[in-house]
């Protein structure tokens, strides 16, 4: 067995300086466990400072596991495989849970009895991260030397010092002070991470950092849910602003008659209220990032004080003659067709090129192959710490059948499935998540019966057409929240058309 397992261990050996990426080279490394081990699944974490271990790279297991982070005290096999300095070895019969049910695959069913082993990694005296194998065979692991899990622990523990110098030297090179760093780790906490493996994801982030350094206006479109603001959070926090503040401004939200006021400031005086003198969003910004959030809901009046202030940095509080500059990089969002409205008259087409410069599409969820199981295991996450539940997960096959469902909601419609199914798994005080937990939809066919409108005896046309028209509205106010400004996106109409519609209809009052 030496003379096959000594070439391997070498060729990782001079593989971990190649030019590979960090993924990669973690990909690579885990890889070769089944080439020197017997075994069905590995999986390698990263210990990182808050205690949790992160996986980076597995094999055999679902990539669900990739959206997770594991606090070892939250599972006992993980915590004793930290704990010790050697390769820990547990019985088959061990009664403590495994951290990976129902996340095998090539099989169907939670595995309760199987070899397991782990070993945790140090760079001197430092912690770094774990490695862990598992088969399905009882007694698999008997005949492994213990010297060559150590070998192969100690190239892991290599590799990953070797990816957090060079992230280190990377992090000199831009120059950023230590400051600026924890702005970016708080604002990625506050607004999550943008998790995904698909093509069309990374191909998400490349435009992301080819922008980022600039001051170029950014326009992000994409449907509803889809993480627009993710994407705008993550543009900022790349940028050389990223120490400067983003403000946030929903242009859907704007008060009428006072929109001006709110992105532009006001002197005392200038209209009923005005008790004081007070900045605007864009004077807030300066120096930093403006956010506009669907912009394509300003009034016309307010596009024209817009484009000045994207042409010539200056702008005047309401009231005053005084001329203001401001340094502010704009970020725009919207989920409409821009082109359409400009065509419509509802925007105007200066201000879309000005807004324009570098547009970045986030691509729905329905046409991101294979990240739906991260983002399982990332969403769920938020339900196991919030609710103690460790050892909550997807049954593998409800899994392949969330796969197969469009979601035209994207990524928030995903979080509210998962989160109602979570919830009434562990009020069951189930560990798995079934297709029972879930929304009648992902049980039965979802399609709206519509039946009723087809009447078998004499009923008026417009009755029916009216009763579809209510139904419709009240589904699109269900969808976003009753905001009707919204609903109207979500129908694609004009938003005064629809209240009209819904006032008609005997939805308002």
């Amino acid at each position: 067995m030496t003379t096959c397992v000594n070439p391997i261990l070498l060729n990782i050996a001079l593989n971990l300086s190649s030019n590979r990426s960090h993924d990669e080279q973690y990909q690579y490394l885990i890889d070769g466990v089944a080439e020197v081990f017997p075994c069905d699944a590995s999986c390698l974490f990263i210990f990182d400072e808050a205690g949790f271990l992160t996986p980076v790279a597995l094999k055999g297991l679902s990539t669900s596991v990739l959206g997770r982070r594991y606090f070892p005290k939250n599972h006992p096999r993980l915590e004793a495989i930290m704990a010790s300095r050697k390769p820990v070895r547990f019985a088959a019969d061990c009664p403590l849970p495994d951290p990976f049910d129902g996340a095998l695959l090539n099989t169907e069913h939670c595995i309760d009895v199987h070899d397991c082993m782990g070993v945790s990694l140090y760079v001197e005296e430092q912690l770094v991260g774990a490695l862990t194998i598992d088969a399905l065979a009882v007694g698999a692991f008997d005949k492994i030397d213990p010297m060559e899990i150590e070998t192969f622990a100690a190239l892991t523990a290599a590799m990953l010092r070797n990816i957090s110098q060079l992230k280190a030297l990377k992090a000199q090179n831009q120059q950023q002070q230590s400051v600026t760093q924890t702005l970016i780790q708080q604002a990625r906490s506050q607004h999550g991470d943008m998790v995904g493996v698909s093509p069309e994801m990374q191909q998400l982030r490349n435009n992301i950092a080819t922008v980022a350094q600039s001051d170029f206006s950014v326009l992000i479109t994409g449907e509803t849910g889809t993480g627009k603001e993710l994407v705008t959070h993550a543009v900022h926090a790349q940028s050389h602003r990223c120490d400067k503040p983003m403000i946030y401004v929903n242009c859907a939200a704007l008060p009428e008659g006072l929109a001006e006021s709110e992105l532009f400031g006001h002197v005392k005086g200038a209209f009923t209220g005005a008790n004081s003198s007070r900045a605007g969003k864009f004077e807030l910004a300066d120096g930093g990032t403006i956010f506009l959030d669907e912009v394509g809901e300003l009034p016309l009046m307010l596009q024209a004080k817009l484009l000045r202030v994207i042409q010539q940095g200056e702008l005047q509080r309401v009231g005053s003659d005084q001329h203001l500059l401001v340094n502010v990089r704009i970020i725009a969002a919207t989920n409409r067709q821009l082109e359409h409205e400009v065509a419509a008259g509802r925007f105007r087409v200066d201000l879309f090129h000005r807004l324009n410069v570098f547009p970045i599409q986030v691509p729905p969820l329905r046409e991101r192959k294979g990240d739906i199981p991260v983002l399982t295991g990332y969403l769920l996450e938020k339900v196991r710490q919030q609710f103690n539940a460790p050892n909550l997960h997807v049954h593998p096959k409800v899994l392949h059948q969330i796969e197969c469902l469009p979601w035209y909601g994207n990524v928030r419609e995903l979080e509210h499935t998962l989160t109602r199914a979570a919830l009434r798994a562990i009020r069951q005080g189930e560990h798995t998540i079934m297709l029972s937990h879930f929304d009648a939809s992902l049980v039965t066919d979802d399609v709206k019966k519509t039946s009723r409108y087809l009447p078998d005896e004499s009923q008026a046309l417009r009755e029916l057409v009216e009763s579809y028209q209510r139904e419709l509205i009240e589904h699109a106010l269900t969808k976003t929240g009753g905001v009707w400004a919204k609903a109207a996106l979500f129908l694609q109409m004009d938003r005064g058309n629809l209240y009209r519609m819904g006032k008609k209809l005997g939805l308002t009052k």
